[in-house]
């Protein structure tokens, strides 16, 4: 899955106003919380692309080819690292209203709570 994005950052830091982060969902923890999770992901997807393609590259056998090959893998690992960090495409995101995300009753947290504990038992037992 590649990642695309239309956010043009800089290196500069952006002051953001935390009202409008937090009208969202009324909680700037919560607001936060999910920014947080969505740039996880994002960092996760890119990470396993770079991944994929650099391990096009890999053999077990050197050979002069390798020389061209590793000006490759140069360009794609610097084309990864001017890409905008994960952060920012996640707080683009966050505000443009791309992202979704569900409130869990306390029921359903505590279903989730039970079933890890569970989880957590059974790989004790292994």
């Amino acid at each position: 899955m590649a990642i695309k994005s239309n956010v043009t950052g800089s290196a500069s830091i952006i002051t953001r106003d935390m009202q409008l982060v937090t009208n969202k969902t009324g909680n700037v923890y919560e607001s936060i919380n999910i920014i947080s999770k969505r740039a996880r992901q994002i960092a996760q997807q890119t990470k396993d692309e770079l991944a994929g393609k650099l391990n096009d590259f890999s053999s077990p056998v050197d050979n002069l080819e390798e020389i061209f090959e590793n000006r490759e893998q140069i360009e794609i690992s610097r084309f990864y690292e001017r890409l905008p960090k994960p952060t920012l495409i996640a707080i683009e995101e966050f505000m443009e209203g791309k992202l979704s995300w569900k409130r869990l009753t306390l029921e359903e947290r505590e279903k989730l709570a039970e079933k890890a504990e569970k989880d957590k038992e059974k790989s004790y037992e292994r």
